[in-house]
Formats: structure tokens, C-alpha cells, sequence
């Protein structure tokens, strides 16, 4: 296809959503749907779930539990220095690139109250402290001497980021409770020699593209908040297609990768709080309008109506006396469109009970 193709909006917004398996549930694993995602947004520690259930065909709580309690999948800063879900083989591979951008902005944002802090210094009196699971603020408290006029809030921040860390079971268990107490990456998976950045870098531009294009090379950095990329690009561009959007920016993706027509069918969908599919992008104009795009900076939980954000949700109760799902539309609903979201979150009320029917509500 020429490079001067144009890509139209319509039709970006179709390719992501099979990428991503929001057009058709994916018959696969979670440990495979959170590989092919490149991670997913885990600040909330319960969200991971949401995302993956709107995704898979078949999905149950308690293949995440396991993949947790196994050591097989980690909740750890990474991408745009916030908490994701990542597969232990992704977390030991990315961690290294991403490590001095997430010490970087973190450094930033505290500058006034660190001023002379050596965050390797800090990393050196820290890591020892996380011989067993432990909050970043006990661990603060307990190297502050050395740091006397720096405010705790900053030092645990700051600890939080230093050492490489995981937040440990239970946090992040379904159903479950828990204080973020955290153990090195190292120690809860094993220590691993790092590979070569450009390697590294490489897959990871390769990965976002398979998951997330075609995007813009401001894209990428937006989702990763890595520095540097132009050049690992340059060296990708031989296995690479270039296209053209609406205003006329390139577009970058695999030279194998297919297109899905914009007239494709789209379900309805929900989405967790931070998902990456809204997220992942500079310009997030695919997924959901600009007068829309404020809330996806305030963790709401977003619905797709064909293909795009159409309102938010949330959801009160338990598996006991069960799960209300309510939705806000940001504007009308057809008879056909309301009764299709309707018998969606019915589905979505039962799985958070955990099989226990639930109800659905609407704002007004």
C-alpha cells in the first residue's frame, strides 16, 4: 500500500478494537491477552479484571488470582511511570528502559522538596528495607535520618521508585483487600541480567504497534513516556508500513498488519478505570471526543458504543446481595442501542457478583 494512503479515523477506531479483542472476544489466555496488550493499567488493583473479561471469550477471576499468586504476572510502575499488570517475563525484560524515566518524573515533580537527595544513594539504604513485603512509607520512615528535611510523603515516593518494586498479594487479589506492600522485583521474580536496550526497545515499539497502530511516533511515547524513540524507529522503518491520517500526520505500523474496515460491526463494551485503549495515544481522537476526553484523566470507567465512548459507569453491591452496574450515556440511546448495552452489563453486573444476577440502572 503507498505510503501516501490515508487513513481514516473510522477506520483506526475499527483496527484498534480488534486489536485490542473489543470487536470479538478472544479465545485465549489471560497471561497471552495481557502479553498481547503489552500490560494493562493497574492503578486501581481491581480494574485488570474489567479488562480482562470485556476481552476474553472465557475468563473467571481466578485465572488472574493465579498467574498473581504464582509469580507469573506482577502489578509494577511502568509505562508513563504508572502501575501496570505485566506478564513476569515483560516485567524483567521492560523494567530496565524504563527505569530512569520513571526515577526522572517522579525526581521532577518532587524537585523543590528532595533538593540534594542522590536518588542512588536512596536505592542503596532502601533496598535491603524490602526483605519482606512492606509499604514504601515504612520503609521511608525507616532510612529518614539520613534525609532529615525531606518530607515523607516525598521520600516514599521517591522510594517507590528507585528500587524497582512489585505490589505483593494479597493487593490486587479478586475480592480481596489490601495495604500496597511491596518486595524488589528481583526478589519476587528472581534477579535477571538485562538485555541489551535496543533489543529491548525495539520489541517494545514492535508490540505497541501489533496492539495499539497504526500510531503516530508521538503516540508511542505518549503510551511508553519514553524518550529517545525517533532513533529506534529510524532503525525499525524497514519492517514498517507508513500511512497518512485526516490531518495528514504519518502513521506508522507493521508491514504485515491488516486493516479492519471502518463499517465494521462494533459491540458494546465496557472498559475499567485507566484502560490503555483510550489511554495509549497522544491524540485519542479514535476512541472518544474531545469534550469527552477530560474523564479519561479521572479514572472513569468508560462505555464503547460503536466502537467509541459513549458515557461512564460504575457499579455498587457484592456477590451477596449483588451488583448494580449504572450507567451514565453522554447523550441519547436508540431503543436497539439501549437494549444491546442493557443485556451487556447484565453480564458484566454477573461476572462482579460472581454469578449472582445483578441489575442495571441509568442515569438520567
Amino acid at each position: 500500500m503507498p505510503a501516501t494512503t490515508t487513513v481514516s479515523r473510522a477506520t483506526l477506531n475499527r483496527t484498534t478494537l480488534a486489536r485490542q479483542a473489543l470487536l470479538d472476544r478472544a479465545d485465549e489466555s489471560a497471561a497471552t491477552m495481557i502479553e498481547r496488550l503489552v500490560g494493562l493499567q493497574a492503578q486501581e488493583p481491581l480494574e485488570p479484571y474489567v479488562g480482562l473479561w470485556s476481552r476474553l471469550a472465557t475468563f473467571a477471576p481466578a485465572e488472574l488470582v493465579g498467574l498473581l499468586e504464582r509469580r507469573e504476572a506482577v502489578r509494577t510502575l511502568m509505562m508513563r511511570r504508572t502501575l501496570h499488570l505485566h506478564t513476569a517475563a515483560d516485567a524483567l525484560r521492560f523494567r530496565p528502559v524504563h527505569h530512569a524515566m520513571i526515577v526522572q518524573r517522579t525526581a521532577s515533580v518532587r524537585a523543590r522538596e528532595i533538593s540534594g537527595l542522590d536518588p542512588d544513594r536512596l536505592a542503596e539504604v532502601a533496598e535491603p528495607r524490602f526483605d519482606e513485603p512492606r509499604t514504601t512509607s515504612e520503609v521511608a520512615r525507616a532510612v529518614a535520618a539520613e534525609w532529615p528535611d525531606v518530607p515523607i510523603p516525598a521520600l516514599s515516593d521517591l522510594v517507590s521508585v528507585v528500587v524497582p518494586l512489585v505490589q505483593v498479594p494479597p493487593r490486587g487479589i479478586w475480592g480481596r483487600r489490601a495495604a500496597a506492600r511491596n518486595l524488589t522485583l528481583a526478589g519476587w521474580l528472581g534477579d535477571v541480567e538485562p538485555a541489551p536496550a535496543e533489543e529491548v526497545l525495539d520489541e517494545l515499539v514492535l508490540r505497541y504497534l501489533a496492539a495499539y497502530g497504526p500510531a503516530t511516533s508521538s503516540d508511542v511515547r505518549a503510551w511508553s513516556g519514553l524518550a529517545g524513540l525517533p532513533a529506534v524507529i529510524k532503525r525499525l522503518r524497514p519492517r514498517l508500513r507508513s500511512y497518512r491520517d485526516d490531518a495528514g500526520r504519518e502513521l506508522l505500523d507493521l508491514a504485515d498488519a491488516e486493516l479492519t474496515p471502518a463499517d465494521r460491526p462494533a459491540p458494546p463494551r465496557f472498559l475499567p478505570a485507566f484502560d490503555n485503549v483510550v489511554l495509549g495515544y497522544a491524540d485519542r481522537s479514535r476512541m472518544i471526543d474531545d469534550e469527552h476526553k477530560h474523564h479519561s484523566v479521572a479514572g472513569a470507567r468508560f462505555v464503547l458504543l460503536d466502537g467509541r465512548v459513549a458515557g461512564v459507569w460504575t457499579s455498587t453491591g457484592d456477590a451477596e446481595s449483588g451488583v448494580t452496574v449504572e450507567i451514565e450515556p453522554f447523550r441519547p440511546l436508540p431503543q436497539r442501542e439501549r437494549t444491546a448495552l442493557t443485556a451487556e452489563a447484565e453480564r458484566l453486573a454477573a461476572f462482579l457478583g460472581d454469578g449472582t444476577e445483578g441489575r442495571v440502572s441509568y442515569l438520567p
